[in-house]
């Protein structure tokens, strides 16, 4: 894929990047560079290839889901500036 001058502005505008008009023709050369080199990895052979978030294989460790009251609110609550009935106190802010 080819990107000219016109494209090269469309994505600066896009992008909300000043880009000289000096600069559009060189980056237009980058950009197509780029995009070779994408077209290149579609040509590979990917059949039977798992896809993977890691490099390395390992699992997350996992625990129970259940569902705590915590067990001690004077705690969680002891660093509020206002707490009240095991809750933060915020003021209002909605007339």
């Amino acid at each position: 894929m080819s990107v000219d001058k016109d494209t090269v502005a469309k994505i600066a505008r896009l992008a909300r990047i000043r880009v000289e008009d000096s600069q559009s023709e060189a980056l237009a050369g980058e950009l197509s560079n780029i995009l070779g080199w994408i077209e290149q990895l579609s040509e590979l052979d990917t059949e039977g290839v798992e896809p993977m978030t890691s490099v390395v294989s390992m699992k997350l460790p996992l625990r129970d889901d259940a569902v705590t009251d915590g067990g001690y609110p004077e705690e969680v609550t002891a660093n509020a500036p206002e707490a009240a009935h095991g809750f933060y106190a915020v003021p209002k802010v909605v007339e």
